[in-house]
């Protein structure tokens, strides 16, 4: 991927960002540091089971925490104490990408191998699928390695058809296809990778990460403006209606507040401190605690204020 290469080209950068002891700098402004701590071995995996690149997680209303990665075991849940409870439908998947959960703590995957979104239910059920298993295309019933997937308040599903496409594209919640926008390029409403998808309220948030910002627009996909904030691997939108946007080639997590204003950093460490903080997507629980998925180490972390 072309993440990774651009990743080592700016190490250097990141560990300049970790150093800073109280601020980290973007620009000419000084952004204080988020005031958290990683909770060592935090998931409990049984005995000869292991993590291969996560590449999601997300959290239920229970403070369940759902991790999605390419092992042999893609979905596994675990409970607030990051105990292990299960893994989910393990046949089902090809090449791990996200994971969500809604506000009926269904839990909905992406994933780049098969080309599909699914809704299963709590219990793991599949309530509904989105694209043609191993079948990537470019019409409104396929997609080609779909990255992400966010809802609005009506129910409607909004999917980045990301890698292969370069496209938002919506559906209503039977899964019928309503609408969608963007194409590859780096103008206006355009999308080269449009890697994560978060929505708040009427705005939808698009990370174009290989563009290097953050595009806002309407439930219609209507273009209304955009940040430049570095590369949006993943989004995720607190109930305070902070955004959390992590980075993996700058190796960190930013607090963006609604006007578009970096209010917080999480840094991850300097290449002689530790393995780069190569945080793919996250989620935010109700205590503020975050939940990173990263790809290149294998691994899964959870940090807690300190």
């Amino acid at each position: 991927m072309r993440a990774q290469i651009q990743l080592f080209r700016l190490l250097i950068f990141a560990a300049i960002l970790a150093a800073a002891p109280t601020f980290t700098c973007r620009g000419d402004e000084q952004i204080p540091k988020l005031n958290y701590e990683a909770v060592p071995d935090f998931f409990q995996l049984p005995a000869g089971e292991h993590f291969v690149e996560v590449a999601g997680v997300a959290v239920n209303s229970k403070g369940h925490i759902f991790v999605f990665h390419r092992g042999k075991h893609p979905l596994m849940e675990f409970d607030a104490n990051g105990k292990y409870l299960r893994s989910i439908a393990d046949d089902l998947f090809v090449t791990a990408h996200t994971v969500r959960v809604d506000g009926e703590d269904n839990i909905w995957t992406t994933d780049v191998g098969s080309h599909v979104v699914l809704k299963l239910s709590p219990e793991g059920r599949i309530l509904l699928s989105l694209g043609r298993m191993r079948t990537p295309g470019d019409d409104v019933l396929h997609f080609n390695q779909p990255t992400d997937v966010a809802f609005d308040r009506e129910g409607n599903i909004y999917v980045a058809d990301g890698e292969g496409n370069s496209r938002v594209l919506k559906f209503n919640k039977f899964g019928n296809p309503v609408g969608g926008w963007g194409m590859k390029g780096s103008g206006t409403g355009q999308f080269d990778l449009p890697h994560s998808i978060a929505i708040d309220g009427d705005l939808v948030y698009v990370g174009d990460r290989e563009n290097a910002r953050i595009q806002i627009f309407d439930l219609n996909g209507r273009y209304l403006r955009e940040w430049k904030l570095g590369h949006p691997f993943g989004l995720f939108i607190a109930p305070d209606h902070f955004i959390y946007m992590s980075d993996a080639i700058a190796g960190r997590i930013l607090k963006i507040d609604r006007d578009g204003k970096v209010v917080g950093a999480l840094d991850g460490p300097a290449p002689d401190k530790g393995r780069h903080f190569d945080s793919h997507s996250l989620a935010v629980d109700k205590d503020h605690s975050i939940f990173s998925a990263e790809v290149m180490p294998w691994r899964a972390q959870k940090f807690v204020l300190k």
